[in-house]
């Protein structure tokens, strides 16, 4: 998969809350100063949650009672960047599509949602912080396991 990249950066909202969710005031400031999300693009979340890897426990973040802290997509900017953009994919630097208030629930309609619109979705992505917001390319490219429910990625950036 060769997609244009979107970044939209979210890092300093998340150290100031892990529970952080994107909101589509995130997508309105993006698209401000970059346009409109382009329809078969890749938008990926940084949230900077990779920098916590290989830290299973920091990438968790669990509190006293064992409930997950960490941040993910909001059901309103999925339907709006698949709808009404028509993206390819979503990517994010945690484990989940869902945020981990979520997670804790074995909630995963997100990741469903994903899924359910044919689209696919990349985990665990790292180095968001090297790329620019707009005008870089992604390729991705993963095995085909017959029946497989997930599988390892390579994902890099080709840059303007």
């Amino acid at each position: 998969m060769v997609l244009p990249l979107v970044v939209i950066d979210v890092h300093s909202l998340v150290e100031e809350n892990p529970d952080y969710t994107i909101t589509m005031d995130d997508v309105r400031n993006w698209e401000s100063r970059h346009g409109l999300v382009p329809s078969g693009s890749f938008v990926a979340m940084r949230t900077d949650w990779s920098k916590r890897w290989p830290d299973e426990e920091a990438m968790q973040n669990k509190d006293a009672e064992g409930v997950n802290h960490y941040p993910g997509w909001s059901q309103e900017v999925l339907t709006y960047l698949m709808g009404e953009r028509g993206i390819t994919a979503v990517g994010h630097e945690t484990t989940d599509t869902d945020p981990g208030l979520s997670t804790t629930e074995d909630n995963y309609a997100l990741e469903d949602y994903v899924l359910r619109q044919n689209r696919y979705q990349i985990e665990l992505l790292a180095n968001l912080d090297q790329v620019p917001e707009s005008g870089a390319i992604v390729i991705a490219s993963w095995p085909k396991p017959k029946g497989g429910s997930g599988f390892p990625a390579r994902v890099f950036a080709i840059l303007p």
